[in-house]
């Protein structure tokens, strides 16, 4: 009896000084904080919207604390947390993460690197598992370094092939000269040629620690019951004792002006200017600033309905210590950049000396409110937001931002502006659009180079019994979804789900269209002006009153073929009044046609010189034959020649309530939801026979190999294609998925990322995608690579292809496959976003709403057999059409 009670209370002794050393804390049951004794900080948030857990572990430290000469050391350790620590190789890593619904990434900022799990809830003990193991080390591999150092280096190339990021790269080194804020976490390739795997493994003895980290979980979770977990799986972790951080002593920034050439059709200027960061005091006043000056009903996005500008935002980039406060605008190209920027300046100036609008400080308060509400719509996104407001903003909570925001007063914002739009020392950056040429078709005949690289095999890894159970499990779970349908008397189809994880309703349309079918010869383009025309208010409204009347209710809306409204649920049915008077009764004004007109005129000439779309086009033509609806394009004459007149009546024919889905979900029953509805589109009408919706056919396409010149890039991005007579209610099609799957349409354990990634190191990403329509489908594999490897790569996807036809999978993959498929049906409910745009996707394909659930129950009923007969059924490796952009591929 003495022993028993000895050894309960050193439970009760032990337990307790876990718990002291800082605090738990509740703020409501769906929110648990606590502090480990070994430093870690957890925050535990509960969100029911489905069985679904998001898991963030946020270590303090990024880019700013690496070595001097190393500045992509932290992004390099967090490529190598992926190559396996002790207890956990690559390999079981990448297959667990695949079987968990390939649903996990990582990424480096300037002082936090985060690593993210959204899972299955049942699978949750397994995701804390993998992170604890590798908080506590990182295996010191010179092989897998080496492996990795190669995906690393492409993904360099990546960026460095994205003139975006060459443009914010100049301006951050501008702002940040002589700091570590200069440049980014990307890292460079001489860095990395320099960098070893000891290097690496010293980085994470030194930063990765639990007295370094915040753990954030978000989900359909027991917060105390997982707080258990947490404490059983790092409790034993040892608190480290952390170097001081390298300062950031700012110098006084200098104007400067710099261009940058980009494949894009359309051009950007940018005016940045220097503001204080997340540590400051006037940052919440900064924020609302941003708001207001990118509230469409201000001046600056003016420039748009006046013609001066595509689109216009005014945008913050906040880091610990300083930030970057700019303006970005977009104007056609052959237009003079300086007259653009003149007029921006002119905006910015005229704040700085009479201040901003009083009415649209107090918009962007409402809108703060209901992004507040919207956030809970989605486990992944929430479970981000809490991890910047605490391991970035160093924050309680998000609700603490909206309160600071609260807090904000005209004066307020009026005084940062004056003190912080400084256009005496702004960078002036300018994205110049410049043709790269024509697309070059080549005289080869296959994709295979010189060098050979040997096949590498997708071998089963045996898994720690602590997954090897859990992760087996191929039972199809329950859906937690209960749509209710109705289709009203105009044909107009309605689909209501009930969900309370917000005070906020939804509502999602979609008109069934195609306009390559449904436009009149001579008129192509007549959809994209429609469609721009839509932000130009109602018959009742204008522009301007309409966003008012928005921005009164903090909604978010979009009319056209595809359209919505986002509105806190007491203001569900102003939101979808004004959704629909924007829809039936767009404005649809002359003065804003002739803008809009000669806007896309001019665009579509520039789009045809851009390499962006030429390799698009090239890809179509090359897989369709001459005649195909897909490759009708608008011409700037078909454009200008369009009437007013022509743009009605187009939105007479394609605008039919009995082509259209409405989902409605948030708070709201079936009843409510139909009786809004109902009030504002149940006297919508369509007159004649319903347009055509469908493209023909397509015969076998043949094998070709295209070059498209893209001089901005350093990096080739590629496709292989195929066209298929498969469409989605084939018989087949659920064979050829899950084949698609095992191939390349997870994440780093499919057979191409094993050989084109991990193995051979040619590729940073590589995907496939299996496309099936109602009458034709396509199959498409895409990877990025330097000039160098593009046949190299194309030659192992090929091979791929071909062995998926020649050989059975085998019974680990399969297992590991459908318990993938099985697990990403709960990770697709796990948003309101997701769960929406199922439902109208199911609905306009004529699918079943509970689609999901019977794929689920055919994988299951699959076999390797009707894998590979299916590819060898439809697949044809030897007549892929292979298209690149960038440098001439070797």
């Amino acid at each position: 009896m003495q022993k028993k009670w000895l050894t309960v209370w050193l439970a009760g002794l032990l337990a307790l000084l876990f718990w002291s050393s800082v605090k738990i804390a509740r703020a409501d049951e769906a929110v648990v904080r606590a502090t480990l004794s070994n430093g870690l900080r957890v925050i535990i948030v509960r969100n029911s919207l489905a069985p679904v857990v998001s898991t963030s572990v946020n270590y303090l430290s990024g880019s700013v604390e690496t070595p001097p000469g190393f500045p992509g050391t932290a992004h390099a350790m967090e490529h190598m947390m992926f190559r396996g620590s002790p207890g956990l190789s690559a390999e079981q890593l990448a297959n667990i993460g695949n079987v968990m619904g390939g649903n996990f990434n990582a990424n480096t900022r300037e002082s936090l690197t985060q690593y993210l799990f959204t899972v299955p809830a049942e699978d949750l003990d397994v995701a804390l598992r993998i992170e604890a193991i590798r908080m506590q080390a990182v295996l010191e591999s010179a092989d897998g370094w080496q492996q990795e150092r190669g995906a690393i280096e492409q993904e360099v190339a990546q960026d460095l092939s994205n003139p975006s990021y060459i443009l914010y790269s100049k301006i951050r080194s501008a702002m940040f000269a002589g700091t570590p804020y200069a440049y980014d976490a990307l890292g460079t390739r001489p860095s990395f040629e320099k960098t070893t795997a000891a290097a690496l493994k010293k980085f994470h003895d030194t930063w990765y620690a639990p007295n370094n980290a915040i753990l954030v979980v978000v989900g359909d979770v027991d917060p105390q019951a997982t707080l258990t977990e947490i404490k059983s799986l790092f409790g034993t972790l040892k608190a480290k004792k952390l170097p001081a951080r390298p300062a950031i002593e700012l110098q006084a920034p200098k104007a400067v002006s710099f261009t940058v050439d980009t494949d894009r059709p359309n051009g950007t200027q940018l005016i940045a200017m220097r503001v204080p960061g997340l540590d400051s005091p006037d940052f919440p006043a900064l924020e609302v600033l941003s708001d207001v000056l990118s509230n469409h009903r201000f001046d600056l996005y003016g420039l748009v309905p006046q013609g001066k500008a595509l689109d216009a935002e005014f945008l913050l980039d906040p880091l610990p210590k300083a930030g970057i406060a700019y303006a970005n605008v977009a104007f056609l190209a052959g237009e003079d950049p300086k007259v653009t920027e003149t007029a921006v300046r002119a905006i910015l100036a005229k704040v700085v000396k009479d201040g901003v609008p009083p009415e649209l400080v107090e918009a962007a308060k409402i809108q703060e409110r209901s992004a507040a509400q919207f956030q809970k719509n989605s486990i992944g996104e929430l479970a981000s937001i809490w991890s910047d407001a605490v391991a970035l903003y160093g924050l309680n909570s998000p609700e603490e931002d909206l309160q600071r925001i609260e807090k904000v007063t005209v004066d307020d914002v009026n005084r940062v502006a004056r003190k912080y739009l400084d256009l005496d020392h702004a960078v002036s950056a300018v994205m110049l659009p410049r043709g790269s040429g024509k697309p070059v078709a080549s005289s080869a005949t296959g994709f295979g180079g010189k060098e050979s690289i040997s096949l590498g095999e997708a071998k089963p890894t045996p898994l720690p019994k602590w997954a090897e159970t859990a992760l087996h499990r191929v039972n199809v779970p329950p859906s937690t979804l209960h749509p209710v349908v109705s289709v009203l008397p105009n044909g107009l189809t309605l689909i209501v789900q009930t969900e309370d994880v917000s005070d906020t309703i939804s509502l999602y349309g979609h008109i069934r269209n195609r306009p390559e079918t449904q436009e009149p010869a001579g008129r192509e383009g007549v959809n994209t002006v429609l469609d721009e025309l839509f932000s130009y208010g109602s018959e009742k409204l204008d522009r301007v009153a309409f966003e008012r009347a928005l921005d009164a209710i903090g909604a978010r809306e979009r009319a056209g073929l595809d359209f919505g409204v986002q509105t806190l649920a007491e203001h569900f049915d102003g939101g979808v009044a004004l959704l629909a008077d924007n829809e039936l009764h767009p404005a649809l004004p002359q003065p804003a046609m002739t803008i809009i007109q000669g806007q896309v005129a001019q665009g579509v000439e520039a789009r045809s010189h851009s390499p962006g779309f030429l390799t698009q086009r090239s890809l179509r033509q090359a897989m369709f034959p001459k005649d195909d609806p897909s490759l009708r394009i608008p011409t700037a004459e078909t454009v200008r020649s369009l009437t007013l007149d022509q743009i009605k009546e187009y939105y007479r024919y394609a605008f039919r309530p009995d082509l259209t889905t409405i989902v409605v979900i948030g708070k709201v029953t079936a009843a409510q939801a139909r009786s809004t509805v109902e009030k504002y589109f149940g006297s919508w009408s369509a007159t004649g026979p319903k347009p055509p919706t469908e493209l023909p056919s397509a015969p076998p396409n043949r094998p070709s190999v295209i070059a498209v010149p893209d001089d901005s890039r350093v990096q080739d991005v590629v496709v292989l294609a195929q066209n298929l007579a498969l469409t989605r209610t084939d018989p087949d099609y659920y064979a050829l998925s899950l084949g698609n799957a095992l191939l390349g349409g997870g994440f780093y354990s499919t057979r191409l990322s094993i050989d084109l990634r991990k193995n051979a190191g040619l590729v940073y990403s590589v995907g496939s995608v299996l496309q099936a329509g109602r009458t034709r489908g396509a199959y498409l594999i895409e990877y990025a690579c330097d000039p160098g490897n593009v046949s190299k790569a194309a030659d192992l996807a090929i091979r791929e292809i071909k062995a998926m036809q020649t050989g059975p999978a085998t019974a680990d993959e399969l297992v590991r496959i459908k318990a993938m498929l099985i697990r990403q049906i709960p990770l697709g409910e796990s948003s309101v976003d997701e769960i929406a745009h199922g439902l109208v996707e199911r609905a306009d394909f004529g699918l079943p709403l509970d689609e999901p659930t019977r794929a689920a129950r055919r994988y299951v009923e699959l076999g390797a057999g009707e894998v590979q007969a299916a590819f060898a059924k439809w697949m044809r490796p030897d007549d892929m059409v292979r298209v690149t952009q960038g440098p001439p591929p070797q």
